[in-house]
């Protein structure tokens, strides 16, 4: 299988794995236990979240462990809206991830305002847009670091600073943008930040949320004292020692994100000159360097989707999420995108494993089959 959605997950790394396997079958005991036989487990679990807080330069005790990257989400949000001194204003944008979007519905139907902005035709947020929808009873923004169907990367650090300014609670997505681009939050002022393993070559089931020291915080789970009282629910160890041996590995393999942008800026390049048609959507270079999402005009993009699995080759037309969707994309069609173009739009994003002969293999085959499809596509009549 050539893998070309790497943005949807990641194999979990052989190194990842290794420290894992220890607290699956030796140290498998409770790291909330007072015993001598559950000391190493506990020492794991500040080794993890000083590893993560490492990657992006944060203190060990900001970091909260969840169960993924929507929970993390999630917790974020809900923070907002339990700590926002009686505002009820909350400000996001249209190419958010679902899990932000529909927990900003939610709170819609709970009687907040919710001020969704959106983005030109290159997937670029004015961060000017953002100032003017602030108002006194704003809460929180909320605003993704990169996004998912892209890769497009929006101002975080121009966004945090005014609401640094206008005290505002700022939380970003982050899930995309770990791992591929440096991302420091002593750097840019945001007050929460979203992460995934699963996105960075750890395993499912496992993410993190990172809090700024002084931000106030209300859990989201409720239960045991876990986490400092901020999440209750037994660690997933293994998971977690995952999670951190992947960041660890991170901090050192970004310098090998040039190499996967050269790669994919060959794919994109290929593609353009051997089919005809074609465009890329998303700014040209404010992007992540693994992502393009190219619109094939005149054909539906799940069928050849289906075209490229005969032929060993996985990519996606979105978020894995709404797979199976057939609606257009949200962030598309945000974009200015028709519904038709949106529906045939496809998703190839690389990793730290992709390789010159899988990109050269997809770029032997893939004119072929967008010219059979377009011969007798329905887009087309």
């Amino acid at each position: 299988m050539r893998y070309f959605d790497h943005n949807a997950t990641t194999r979990v790394d052989p190194e990842v794995i290794e420290v894992m396997i220890p607290f699956l079958q030796t140290h498998w005991g409770n790291p909330s236990s007072a015993y001598r036989f559950a000391r190493p487990v506990k020492q794991a679990l500040q080794q993890a979240r000083a590893q993560v807080a490492s990657l992006i330069r944060a203190q060990p005790e900001e970091i909260l462990f969840t169960g993924c990257g929507t929970e993390s989400i999630n917790t974020a949000l809900h923070l907002g809206a339990m700590v926002g001194r009686g505002q009820r204003h909350a400000i996001v944008t249209l190419v958010e991830h679902e899990a932000n979007l529909r927990y900003a519905a939610y709170l819609e139907s709970q009687g907040w305002e919710i001020t969704r902005l959106g983005v030109d035709g290159q997937g670029l947020l004015d961060p000017q847009a953002v100032k003017d929808a602030i108002r006194e009873d704003t809460a929180m923004v909320s605003v993704m670091w990169a996004n998912n169907e892209t890769g497009v990367l929006l101002p975080i650090h121009d966004i945090a600073m005014c609401c640094r300014d206008r005290g505002i609670l700022f939380h970003t997505d982050a899930v995309q943008a770990i791992g591929k681009i440096p991302v420091h939050v002593d750097e840019v002022p945001v007050d929460l930040l979203s992460l995934s393993a699963h996105k960075m070559n750890a395993p499912k089931g496992v993410g993190a949320l990172y809090i700024r020291k002084g931000t106030p915080f209300a859990p989201f789970l409720y239960g045991g004292g876990q986490e400092a009282g901020r999440r209750a629910g037994t660690q997933n160890m293994a998971g977690i020692v995952g999670l951190g041996k992947a960041a660890e590995l991170a901090s050192v393999r970004l310098s090998q994100k040039n190499q996967v942008g050269a790669l994919r800026d060959h794919l994109e390049q290929g593609m353009l000159r051997s089919i005809p048609n074609l465009k890329v959507n998303g700014h040209p270079t404010l992007r992540l360097p693994n992502t393009s999402n190219v619109c094939f005009g005149g054909i539906e993009a799940e069928a050849l989707l289906h075209q490229l699995d005969r032929l060993e080759v996985a990519a996606s037309s979105g978020s894995a999420c709404s797979s199976g969707s057939l609606e257009p994309s949200h962030v598309l069609t945000a974009m200015g995108l028709s519904p038709r173009q949106a529906l045939s739009s496809i998703r190839f994003s690389l990793g730290i494993e992709t390789c010159q002969e899988e990109v050269d293999y997809l770029l032997q085959h893939l004119p072929e089959q967008v010219r059979r499809l377009r011969g007798y596509s329905p887009l087309n009549q």
